[in-house]
This record gives structure tokens, sequence and C-alpha cells, in this order.
């Protein structure tokens, strides 16, 4: 049954992809609105028209006439006249030449239409369907404009969706755009931190030092070239996790108790880049580094049926610490949620509990 859904749901996909290139393409549009009116020509034609192919030659006939009045209309007298607050030269105009196409569209009727359908019937002159003006008027102004009130609306839908989809387009590069920003700042940040590590390990001449290279430039590389894409492997996201746990582990030794333990049950599953990182590395920014003696950071990151369940829990000093370097600043929790918003809107719960020796973020997404 699942297999069917999908099937289905790729089916109405392509349709309406097909929907979306056809409806950007201008000419397309309109040769294909032309088309349907020959088209449905047997079913909207004259009652006086009985046979199918009599209502197409009728119609195509007439397709000519009206098409230049539709066209003049809507491209000429409406944005010439109309959307100008001319609407005596307007009414004037319309009038005119609804009189001109009027005529013309049954002259074309008689000696065109008529002829190639085999009819036999007298024909008025010109001179005549002219004089009958108020026959020829009232009798075929209809048949001229009908399908210019339709092609309006088509058009009027048309323009809608055109507005709707460029706000759309705009929108959503708007959203890239802050969100690239946001994440841009996640960078120098972690680097700054991670540089600090590494020069107080060479201060103390560590043998650990080559290892925090090492692992930076893995890491680096992962959020410089690698996280580009909206959303990449939430198993990636636990191995740039693992490494910034380990280089911390180096930072603090062993006043830091740390447990991470993660369990995904599908290997395959997705998540924006660069959002957990973030709520980490406030930890080890809030919590450990303002705790002189043993810090205790736990971290859990679970993913069931497509939901992912990440706690980080962390001790912290009960009194702030100074901070005239402003180390603490970072990209603070407001980046976190931001991020969140913008990519997993109404997806997510975020639980921040706060108390004076201790925090703890609790966060769920529906991946």
């Amino acid at each position: 049954m699942t297999s069917v859904f999908s099937l289905f749901s790729v089916i109405m996909e392509g349709k309406t992809n097909f929907l979306d290139r056809v409806s950007q393409n201008r000419t397309l549009t309109h040769i294909l609105f032309w088309v349907i009116v020959v088209l449905i020509a047997p079913i909207t034609s004259d009652d006086t028209i009985t046979e199918i192919r009599e209502a197409f030659i009728f119609r195509i006939v007439a397709l000519p006439i009206k098409m230049i009045a539709t066209y003049f209309f809507i491209y000429y007298q409406i944005p010439k006249f109309w959307q100008r607050k001319k609407y005596f030269k307007f009414t004037f105009s319309f009038i005119l030449t609804a009189v001109v196409f009027s005529i013309l569209y049954r002259i074309n009727n008689i000696y065109v239409a008529e002829t190639l359908a085999g009819s036999t019937a007298p024909k008025e002159s010109i001179g005549q369907i002219i004089y009958e003006f108020e026959y020829t008027f009232f009798g075929y102004f209809f048949r001229v404009y009908y399908y210019t009130i339709l092609f309006i609306i088509v058009k009027t839908f048309k323009d809608h969706s055109v507005k709707k989809r460029q706000i759309e387009i705009l929108e959503k590069e708007k959203t890239v755009t802050e969100l690239n920003y946001l994440k841009a700042q996640i960078h120098p940040h972690f680097l700054f931190n991670t540089l600090n590590n590494l020069y107080a390990l060479t201060l103390d001449k560590s043998d650990h030092a080559p290892e925090v290279v090492a692992k930076l430039s893995e890491m680096l590389d992962y959020m410089l070239y690698q996280c580009n894409e909206p959303k990449v492997l939430v198993r990636k996201e636990i191995e740039l996790l693992n490494h910034y746990v380990d280089l911390e582990k180096l930072r603090y030794g062993d006043r830091l108790q740390l447990t991470f333990e993660s369990n995904i049950d599908d290997s395959q599953v997705v998540i924006a880049p660069l959002i957990l990182i973030s709520i980490i590395e406030n930890a080890f920014k809030h919590g450990v580094s303002s705790i002189v003696e043993s810090a205790i950071v736990k971290i859990s990151l679970e993913v069931k049926q497509n939901i992912l369940y990440f706690n980080v829990f962390n001790t912290k000093a009960s009194v702030p610490q100074s901070d005239e370097m402003d180390y603490k600043k970072g990209i603070g929790v407001s980046n976190i949620k931001r991020q969140l918003e913008l990519v997993y809107t109404n997806q997510y719960d975020l639980d921040i509990i706060e108390e004076s020796k201790s925090y703890q973020v609790n966060l769920k997404i529906k991946l």
C-alpha cells in the first residue's frame, strides 16, 4: 500500500512540475489556451451547428478575430486607457472596436465559414450586414468577447501564481542567506575556541597537540566543504560531535567527566548541519570553563522513526565568573533557535532548563 501511495505522489508531483513549467512559459500558455478553445468547439458552439466537423470549421475560421480582439483589449486598451484612468477614451475605443469586430465576425461567418461548411443558403451583402447594425452587434458581440473574459480569468490566475512563486523564491533566498549567515558565525567562533585549546596544549608542551591539529583539520574540512548542502547525514554530524568532544577531553583532562551516547535506527537519515555542535559548544563554554574543579557533561543523541532526541546536560559554577575576553559571549542560544525556526518550522521542541549549578538542553526534531 505504501508503494502505491509513493507512486501516486510521484505522478502528482510530475503533473505539478509540468503545470509549473507550462505556466512559466508565456508562449506555450497562450498556444495551449487557444488550442483548448478550438477543441471544445463541439460542446460550446451555437445550437444551430449540429455536426462536429461544422463546429470545428466555424471555430477555426472565427479564431483569428477572437484572438485579435482579445489581445487588442488586454494588451492595448486596458494598459493604454483603463490603467491610466482615461475611462472615456477606454469606453469609446472599446465600443468602436467591438462594433468593428462584430461586423468582421459576421462577414467571416457568412463568406468563409458557411462556404467551407457547404452551406447553400443565400448570403447577405456586406452592406446589408453593416446596415443591420443592431442585429450584428448584439448577435455577435458575445461571440467575439466570450473567450476574452475567460482569457482574462486565466491570465489573472497565472499572474497571481507567478507573483506568488516569485515571492516564495525571494523568501527562500532570504532564508538561505540568513541561514548561511548564522552558520558562518559558527565557523570563526569554533576556530577561535579550538585554537585557544591548542595554544594551551602547546604552552604545556603536550604530546596531544598534533592530535588536536589533525582533528581540527578534519572538522574544518567538514564544516567548510561538506556542509554546503541543506541537509547532511546524521552519522556525519555525530562524527563531528565526537571530534569536538575528543578535543575538549584533551583540553580539560581529568577534571571533566563526559559521556556521549548515540544511537540511530537509520544510517541514511539527514539533518540540517551545525545545529547540534552549537548546543554542545555552549555546554563547555558556559559550564565546564567556569568550573575550577570537576565538571560533568552528559550528551545523548537518538534517532527513532525519523525523530531526533538530543539532550545535553552540564554542570556550571553557581557564581558567574568574570569573562574579560568575551570568551563566553559566543553565538548564543538565539542563533540556535533561529536556525531551528528557519529549517524546522513547527517541527521541533527546544526546552532549556537552567538551575543554579546545572544547565540542560532537550531538543526534539521531526526530521
